[in-house]
């Protein structure tokens, strides 16, 4: 009797146990259920809350004219009338910078032009230029200095009122000049005395010894020209020792005279670039060049049709 009271008892104590266990199994689903139902109201507050403030048919908020002001320092486009040097080196197919387009409907502020870059040597020719005087180059057949008049009193009657200038051969022809006249000295006895020359055999000669070897001078004066033969004294019968007298006034030579004896290589290098520049032709360079020009020259002023050009 006592054994079954005490298995009763036992099984009562387990019985109790158990429905406490499940008891406590079911209030924790039951906290867990509620836990849960409280996470989902918030995550469904946050949800109508995001779905509240978006609306697709809202847009970016514009600007308004009114409103937008450009940086002071924007509000005055740079100009280059300040600048004239830029101005004269900016080409004419440089354009300036064009405004930005507009954004949104709206026109922002003008940005202002930018300059073209100068190259660097441009730019310091330029200020090389400013306040100087530009360099002409000189021309080597250029008309006579400031102070120099282009004709002269013709120093002799078969020279014209141009500087080492002739008349041609058919014209003191035509009146009654056919010889032509110099003074010379004799390097031996220093006599002077005046020596003459025929103005039509002695231009043929010349003229002849040109046409026949001109191809083969390659524009320079053959040894004969440079050390002429002089002629022979005709008081001490010395020869080869008379010398024309060159007058020291340039405009005064007679050059016609020289070139009929074939003289004109007892001129100095100075005066034979004197006849050159005169009579347009170039001089520079060694003298056999310019004795060369000063030939053709010559015979050119007496024949303007004859084979002297160079």
């Amino acid at each position: 009797m006592g054994t079954d009271e005490h298995e009763i008892n036992k099984k009562r104590k387990i019985d109790c146990q158990d429905f406490q266990v499940s008891k406590g199994v079911e209030e924790e689903n039951k906290n867990f259920s509620t836990l849960s139902r409280e996470d989902e109201q918030e995550k469904n507050k946050f949800l109508a809350l995001s779905l509240a403030t978006y609306n697709p048919n809202n847009k970016p908020r514009q600007l308004s004219p009114g409103n937008h002001h450009p940086p002071p320092l924007l509000q005055q486009p740079l100009s280059l009338d300040r600048h004239p040097v830029l101005n004269e080196l900016v080409p004419s197919h440089y354009s300036l910078c064009s405004p930005p387009p507009p954004v949104g409907g709206v026109t922002l502020g003008t940005s202002p032009p930018v300059a073209p870059i100068v190259p660097y040597r441009r730019r310091e020719a330029a200020v090389a230029n400013v306040g100087s005087s530009v360099r002409v180059r000189r021309n080597p057949s250029q008309s006579p200095r400031e102070g120099k008049s282009a004709t002269v009193p013709p120093p002799f009657p078969w020279a014209t009122n141009q500087r080492a200038t002739v008349y041609s051969l058919n014209y003191l022809l035509s009146v009654n000049i056919f010889t032509i006249t110099g003074d010379v000295q004799c390097k031996r006895c220093e006599q002077k005395f005046p020596l003459e020359y025929d103005l039509q055999q002695n231009f043929i000669e010349v003229g002849s010894f040109i046409a026949k070897n001109k191809r083969s001078m390659h524009d320079r004066a053959p040894g004969v020209w440079i050390n002429p033969n002089l002629p022979t004294c005709r008081i001490c019968k010395q020869e080869n020792s008379v010398k024309p007298i060159i007058s020291e006034k340039k405009k005064s030579i007679n050059w016609l005279f020289l070139l009929l004896g074939q003289m004109l290589g007892c001129c100095t290098l100075e005066q034979l670039k004197y006849f050159c520049k005169h009579t347009k032709n170039h001089r520079t360079g060694a003298k056999d060049r310019v004795l060369y020009l000063t030939y053709l020259g010559l015979c050119k002023q007496l024949d303007p049709n004859g084979p002297f050009d160079r």
